[in-house]
């Protein structure tokens, strides 16, 4: 029978950490002296105390190391529950949203999704914007360690090629995790520290600079303002687009930089594949836009990498609404999101690795259709790629399809226009944030969609964030009989 005590042991910790995270808002609103901090007092005393009743429960089952079973329970189960409680301060606060969009904003902040629906943002507590903030740093940092401990031990979606060149951690997941947890706490401690440094030195308050480095690091892209980041222009814009990048590489490379291996993040073709992406987008949007906004260059490559690397990197900041740049960058947009950043960041969607890998293959069966008798083997960084990696790479694809479908179709069964259903999807699935149109695009939000449509995202949302394979599994009916 399979035992949950070790999975319960380390979510029931998981969660009381949120609820001592609560104190942070919780003093903020102390400061502020609206009297909202009883909310956040109430939050974490519930949170830590349900927390640390879980994990004293399930103590007694604690052990050095999980199985495969006890595993993909673990890494579907924080996404879960961290939400679940994450939700308190919304419901029980000034938004006094019902459980379905409280619910919905914390799955959004813990999946680093940067959907929203709130709206007058900037008429609410401090403490609830700093919340926000910190949901989304959460699940940055969270969303790490699964894709380098967690994800390459599982085989999802061809994550087993970093395994490795990263950590061997099979069979001692919880002690190497502890490890590997460590080294990036310190390296994406100081990005946060470096990004507020600068917002601050461009002219952000120290507030909001703080809760935007927060979301900027997760590559979340909840901001203080219903505008987004249009309310700052100018120096910002490229602080901004500067760290996006940063969180949207491989945090194992920094590891390897400070621990002296000043060519770490050079000879990362996921590195390569990234930067030279972003700089034909940004090429392309660049003189696309010339005839929109002549005589503007500066405006126009600052809006074009500004918001490029956003909704590539899966951040979900908007500076300006380019559903007026006309329909071919909209729908060049919309593709630009299905990209992602490198694996083993704080990054989402499809990934640079996975396109790498299946162009790569492609390269090698056409060599094969060209010369049949000759062998051909997809490589990449220089190491030929098994087929077990090309298998689980294919099945990502294929269910990440199937899945964009299916959620899409569900959407429009609630009564949403194409656009709206169609890019919800996406915008969920990948964990962009905006989507496109009138509703849910870079001008709007989420809260005007029914409870269905949101419910619909929410799972979206959490499926996505896992790389999809990790959620699926456990529900064959062979997962719980293994």
């Amino acid at each position: 029978m399979l035992d949950l005590r070790p999975v319960g042991y380390v979510v029931g910790l998981l969660v009381a950490v949120l609820g001592v995270a609560m104190i942070l808002p919780m003093l903020v609103d102390v400061a502020e002296g609206r009297g909202h901090w009883r909310v956040f007092a109430e939050s974490s005393l519930m949170t830590t105390l349900m927390g640390g009743l879980i994990a004293l429960a399930c103590a007694n089952g604690v052990r050095e190391g999980l199985t495969i079973q006890q595993t993909f329970l673990l890494t579907t189960g924080v996404w879960l529950m961290l939400p679940l409680f994450g939700a308190l301060p919304f419901i029980l606060g000034a938004t006094e949203t019902n459980f379905t969009d409280a619910f919905f904003e914390a799955m959004s902040g813990m999946t680093t999704t940067g959907a929203t629906v709130l709206s007058g943002l900037e008429a609410l507590p401090k403490g609830l914007l700093l919340w926000r903030g910190i949901l989304q740093w959460l699940g940055g940092i969270g969303i790490i360690v699964v894709a380098m401990v967690f994800l390459p031990e599982l085989k999802v979606g061809g994550m087993q090629i970093f395994k490795s060149e990263s950590f061997d951690t099979f069979g001692k997941i919880l002690p190497r995790a502890g490890q590997i947890a460590t080294q990036i706490s310190v390296i994406y401690l100081w990005l946060t520290l470096a990004c507020v440094a600068s917002y601050v030195a461009v002219g952000m308050s120290i507030f909001d600079a703080t809760v935007h480095a927060l979301t900027t690091i997760s590559t979340g892209g909840f901001a203080n303002y219903d505008a987004s980041f249009g309310t700052f222009s100018g120096p910002a814009e490229y602080v901004a687009s500067v760290f996006m990048v940063l969180a949207a590489l491989p945090f194992v490379r920094y590891v390897q930089l400070v621990n002296g291996n000043p060519l770490a993040l050079h000879r990362d073709p996921q590195v390569r594949g990234f930067l030279l992406t972003i700089l034909v987008l940004v090429l392309v949007v660049f003189i696309l836009l010339q005839r929109v906004f002549p005589n503007s260059e500066e405006r126009i490559f600052r809006e074009a990498l500004f918001n490029i690397t956003s909704i590539i990197s899966g951040t979900g900041y908007a500076s300006v609404d380019y559903m007026h740049w006309g329909a071919f960058a909209v729908t060049l947009f919309f593709f630009i999101g299905l990209i992602g950043g490198c694996a083993g960041s704080t990054a989402c969607s499809i990934k640079i690795f996975r396109y790498q890998l299946l162009f790569a293959s492609i390269r090698a069966q056409l060599h094969r259709i060209r010369s049949p008798h000759g062998i051909f083997t997809p490589r990449y960084d220089g190491r030929p790629v098994g087929p077990d990696v090309l298998s689980s790479v294919m099945s990502f694809f294929m269910f990440f399809i199937v899945t964009l479908g299916l959620v899409a179709v569900a959407l429009s069964l609630t009564g949403l226009d194409f656009i709206t259903s169609v890019s919800g999807a996406a915008a969920a699935l990948a964990n962009i944030g905006p989507g496109l149109g009138p509703i849910i695009g870079p001008a709007g939000n989420f809260s005007s969609l029914n409870d269905t449509a949101k419910w619909i995202l929410t799972a979206a949302m959490f499926i996505g964030r896992l790389e999809l394979l990790a959620v699926y599994v456990i529900l064959t009916v062979k997962f719980w009989r293994a």
